[in-house]
């Protein structure tokens, strides 16, 4: 996303809260999508083709809300208003429907539709892209960061759901390498997963297929990941005992995101997806405790 875009979306999220009525609370921050009520003034979220409708209008040195009622020019609305109204033109581009989504995707752990299409969408494309198979993904779930909508996805849509700069990476490991990986993952919490079949109880790796096969020790696998988990993103370090690492410093999550989608709306197809029961995590202990 442009740094004035990104700008843009601040702005405008952290203005449609005070519009709506919202209190922010705390310091600590996520990206999410936040549900417009209207309980003030009767705003909602605009497409490019309502603004006013949506937001409202000035009159006369007032500003008059979708609702009817006004608010002086230099009250607390009518400037938020203003900001709101400002940043529409720049935020103009990011409303336009690239797909369709016939059911919403919720990210839940540990696997789901959405992080399901995500790194078999990563996994392709970095396989394209170093002409090598690629036998497994890891990705992460904290960079997803909302949910997939039902309906109409706009360009917006994806890139607060992709927000972050991380390039697509190309890695080798040794099968030993990946089972420790998958191990620490099961002692701990499971990233997004591609490619691979796991199971874990009570925090130990009871299971690990690749391509359907046990995962041989010997053999060589190529992995598709993010620059972000090679040196201690989200407590992965996937570039730790790597026999080769390639960075694809031009392509970015988005870009591959982005490609996706609208190749498959140019073919007519929705952006839909299944969770497959690809990783497994069991909790016998606690059963018994029941």
């Amino acid at each position: 996303m442009a740094q004035t875009e990104l700008i843009m979306k601040r702005i405008t999220l952290f203005a449609a809260l005070i519009l709506s009525g919202f209190a922010a609370m705390g310091q600590e921050y996520e990206w999410k999508a936040a549900h417009m009520d209207g309980s003030r003034t009767g705003t909602i979220s605009p497409s490019k083709d309502n603004v006013t409708e949506a937001l409202g209008e000035f009159k006369g040195g007032k500003y008059v809300a979708p609702n009817g009622k006004t608010y002086g020019k230099r009250s607390i609305v009518g400037k938020t208003a203003s900001i709101v109204m400002a940043a529409q033109p720049e935020m103009a581009r990011v409303k336009d429907v690239i797909g369709y989504s016939p059911k919403s995707m919720t990210v839940t752990y540990p696997e789901c539709a959405l992080s399901n299409w995500f790194v078999d969408l990563l996994m392709a494309r970095t396989e394209k892209l170093a002409g090598k198979k690629v036998d497994i993904g890891v990705a992460n779930f904290r960079g997803i960061r909302i949910d997939m909508p039902e309906g109409d996805i706009i360009l917006d849509d994806m890139l607060s759901m992709f927000p972050f700069k991380n390039q697509l990476v190309y890695v080798e490991h040794t099968g030993k390498q990946i089972r420790k990986i998958l191990e620490e993952m099961a002692a701990g919490r499971f990233q997004v997963l591609g490619g691979v079949r796991v199971v874990a109880e009570d925090g130990k790796l009871v299971e690990a297929l690749i391509g359907g096969e046990p995962i041989d020790d010997d053999k060589v696998y190529g992995m598709a990941t993010i620059s972000f988990l090679l040196s201690g993103g989200d407590g992965l370090t996937l570039g730790d005992n790597a026999l080769k690492v390639t960075v694809f410093e031009n392509e970015d999550i988005i870009d591959a995101v982005l490609e996706y989608v609208h190749k498959e709306t140019a073919a007519g197809r929705p952006i839909e997806y299944e969770a497959d029961g690809r990783v497994v995590v069991k909790d016998l202990k606690k059963k018994k405790r029941k």
